[in-house]
């Protein structure tokens, strides 16, 4: 039986193009910051995003926890989305190792606005924590900020002396759903970063930009942490290809995600968000049944597929083709969760 794997898109296998590139690196010791692999990535990712320097960080969760760690500060407060990913997926470290205490605010879809922020701010009291940071995620389960709520927070913000990262993931998603440049959604934060391991199908690897202040205090940060690698410039050439060639070709993933939330639509024991699929993320529930129960029974006509919470996840990626698209779509059609 043929497996569609939709439970991230960071399962992809790196193409034959992107082995040959890796291959073919030109490598030196980045701890000395002599690898010009991995000094043309962090160029253009700089170049990209609109800010001064970028560096190459082994994830996401690394580059938020820099962020969070040189911006919010410890004994220090940050604003963020009651379901951002720096609360549920990274383990606690932005309490444990960045010090800084998280602020959830309940906003719909985690798209924060600069009123829902008002009277949280805090500062002066010795008994208190200060609020330091805004934190927000774009995208935040497949949705796209809009820029209206990104220049109210930057407006916010400067206000009230507080800095803003965006935890970019997926911001290449954003720009293709949208059109608009990752440099337009960066004016807005004073660091971003962004995964190559996710839709652009690297087997590794983040960036995170900001000034060339932040980005050289960052960069020892990034060695407490034990960040610090040699020859990366095998890891950085699978960037540079990911970004020269699989930015585009997001949009193929938008279209298929909408293809089988459309099919979902089509089944009566299914209820999807389709609103919510923008990019190539989808929600979906079975009434009477839980999350974890259809997953297990999706794994079982081939569709491997992941849950938040009560809801269950798809999510469209390199590794799923055309064809795939129209055999899931047949499959959803078909499939009848029962109760066991």
């Amino acid at each position: 039986m043929k497996r569609y794997d939709l439970r991230s898109d960071t399962i992809t296998k790196p193409t034959e193009e992107m082995r040959k590139a890796m291959y073919q690196a030109e490598v030196g010791d980045d701890v000395y910051r002599e690898d010009p692999t991995t000094t043309r990535l962090e160029e253009l990712a700089a170049h990209l995003s609109g800010k001064e320097k970028a560096l190459f960080i082994s994830s996401g969760s690394m580059g938020n926890l820099i962020s969070l760690y040189l911006n919010g500060g410890r004994s220090n407060e940050v604003l963020t989305s009651s379901n951002s990913h720096i609360i549920h997926h990274e383990v606690g470290s932005i309490a444990s190792i960045a010090g800084v205490l998280p602020i959830s605010i309940e906003a719909p879809r985690g798209i924060l606005s600069a009123s829902q922020l008002q009277g949280k701010v805090k500062s002066g009291a010795y008994d208190m924590a200060t609020t330091t940071l805004v934190s927000v995620e774009n995208t935040i389960g497949g949705y796209c900020y809009p820029l209206e709520n990104l220049e109210g927070i930057r407006d916010f913000a400067d206000t009230h002396g507080l800095k803003v990262h965006m935890d970019g993931a997926r911001i290449f998603n954003a720009q293709q759903a949208m059109d608009i440049p990752i440099k337009t959604y960066a004016k807005y934060a004073d660091t971003l970063t962004f995964c190559l391991s996710k839709g652009l199908g690297c087997p590794i690897g983040s960036l995170l930009c900001g000034s060339e202040e932040f980005i050289n205090k960052a960069l020892t940060v990034r060695k407490i942490l034990g960040g610090g690698m040699r020859q990366t410039g095998i890891l950085a050439a699978a960037g540079l290809y990911a970004l020269e060639h699989n930015v585009l070709r997001l949009n193929d993933d938008h279209r298929r995600a909408k293809t089988i939330a459309k099919a979902l639509k089509e089944c009566s024991w299914a209820q999807v968000d389709m609103e919510g699929v923008q990019t190539n993320v989808i929600f979906f529930t079975a009434p009477g049944f839980n999350a974890n129960e259809i997953i297990s029974q999706l794994a079982q006509v081939g569709i491997l597929a992941n849950n938040e919470g009560p809801v269950v996840r798809l999510v469209t990626n390199l590794d799923i083709s055309e064809q795939d698209t129209v055999e899931i779509c047949s499959i959803l059609k078909a499939f009848k969760p029962r109760k066991n």
